[in-house]
């Protein structure tokens, strides 16, 4: 059907005076003794196109003013009479799909606990068609950044033989029918697809620093898995990974490049949704404009594990979950170090090992790994990494004292056996970053279809 964008209609100020042919949703209906009003939305702009439907010079099918219906409308697109941008003149408007009484996207019900549970409309809504704007500007954001500064665009495999984090919360990859039966483990493996125990990704920064150690600067973007049953806002089975590797590079490394593309993506958000973000800020977060613009202008800081943990001590008395050295930091800590301590985001360093990957490099006190997680106001972690074990030594000695197999990591660990360097790289998690962007309080407000712990729609 030919027809043009309404955000062009809006916008572009060589429209005035043309005539055009727009479709779109009906969003609200407005009546008057001989005026009414329509207000489409096609989905290519936040803001909504004014259809002035003159009554006396043009009758208009009632299907074609109910909420929800979708029409296609010809007329003549003038300056509109109140603000900015421009309206049309309808000489022409038909039906194209009727929508009943019973259509569910009513103000009087659309919490969003309620829209959860028809995911496959709520992106009608303002609110979460702006969510999804958000979402893929910074998508193309993203491999704009890594393209401009020399990296490679890497496909992880999405089905694979390790487990990255060394945690075993895998899904299983099996082509076995519910009731196979077979006297042992291997056993079962052996006569499955691949022959060997195989599940969905958890990350794709192995098969990433196989390739960084050949090309030099890679980054992956794609979908990771993770088994774990944590029904919280944070948490979901199926999320998008940004992972960078970057050979010869250590832990300082790491760090300006986390920094560097964090503050990319808050400004390119900033500037190319401020529609969007100034509706969030005006019914989601209050100050979120505000967030975000301290974010993009401050220098991070950086302070260790040990120093964090000795600010954290004495303040313990009021933390649900007290810390100790060698206790991991929950969010009330993050957000305490963030919101009230550093006033901005800052990156701890320095970890326990014990409470790490087994693939972060050891540092020389034999008790921490030079691992980074960059910690934001009002979300806590968004970013994790590390510089990368590089001795192959001390990297077989770390996965035996976690007791992982390591003859399924062979290909892994011979990149420190042939021509190893120092190397490192982090991980965003991408529904996290459009949470803190948006100030959506619930993951599964930033995802098409959320996959959690007993939820799938």
């Amino acid at each position: 059907m030919k027809h043009i964008d309404i955000k062009k209609v809006l916008f572009d100020s060589d429209m005035v005076g043309t005539s055009v042919v727009v479709c779109g949703w009906v969003r609200t209906f407005r009546d008057s003794a001989q005026v009414s009003f329509l207000e489409l939305s096609d989905g290519t702009s936040f803001e909504k196109l004014q259809v002035v439907i003159d009554k006396s010079a043009l009758s208009v099918d009632p299907e074609c003013t109910k909420l929800g219906a979708s029409v296609v409308a010809r007329g003549k697109v003038v300056k509109a009479y109140k603000g900015e941008g421009h309206e049309l003149e309808a000489e022409a408007i038909a039906i194209l799909g009727k929508c009943p009484p019973e259509y569910p996207i009513q103000k009087k019900r659309t919490t969003l606990e309620f829209l959860r549970g028809i995911p496959h409309l709520r992106l009608r809504t303002n609110t979460f068609q702006a969510v999804f704007r958000v979402r893929s500007v910074a998508a193309q954001a993203i491999h704009r950044y890594f393209h401009e500064h020399g990296y490679y665009y890497i496909n992880a495999p999405l089905i694979t033989a390790s487990d990255c984090e060394g945690a075993g919360e895998m899904f299983r990859v099996t082509t076995h029918p519910w009731n196979a039966k077979y006297a042992t483990e291997e056993e079962y493996c052996k006569n499955d697809f691949f022959g060997v125990k195989a599940g969905l990704s958890v990350s794709g920064q192995l098969e990433g620093e196989v390739a960084a150690t050949a090309l030099g600067k890679i980054y992956t973007f794609g979908p990771s898995f993770r088994a774990e049953n944590s029904n919280t806002t944070r948490h979901l089975a199926e999320f998008w990974h940004i992972e960078p590797e970057i050979a010869f590079a250590e832990l300082p490394d790491v760090i300006e490049i986390a920094e560097d593309l964090l503050k990319y993506l808050v400004r390119t958000v900033l500037e190319e949704c401020a529609a969007e973000i100034k509706f969030f800020d005006s019914f989601v977060e209050k100050g979120l404009i505000e967030k975000l613009s301290h974010v993009a202008a401050s220098d991070f800081a950086v302070c260790t594990y040990t120093e964090a943990i000795a600010i954290l001590e004495k303040e313990n008395a009021n933390f649900h979950f007290p810390v100790h050295w060698g206790s991991d930091l929950q969010s009330e800590h993050e957000k305490y170090l963030t919101e009230q301590v550093f006033r901005r985001p800052v990156f701890v360093t320095d970890y326990p090992k014990e409470i790490k990957a087994f693939y972060m490099k050891q540092n020389p006190d034999g008790k921490t790994v030079a691992a980074t997680d960059l910690l934001v106001p009002g979300i806590g972690e968004i970013i994790g990494g590390s510089e990368r074990e590089a001795d192959y030594d001390k990297l077989v000695a770390a996965m035996r004292e976690r007791g992982m197999d390591t003859s399924a990591y062979r290909q892994y660990l011979d990149l420190r056996l042939f021509g190893s360097v120092p190397h490192g790289g982090f991980g965003l998690g991408f529904e996290r970053f459009v949470m803190y962007c948006t100030g959506m309080e619930n993951i599964r407000d930033v995802t098409l279809f959320p996959r959690a712990s007993k939820t799938i729609l």
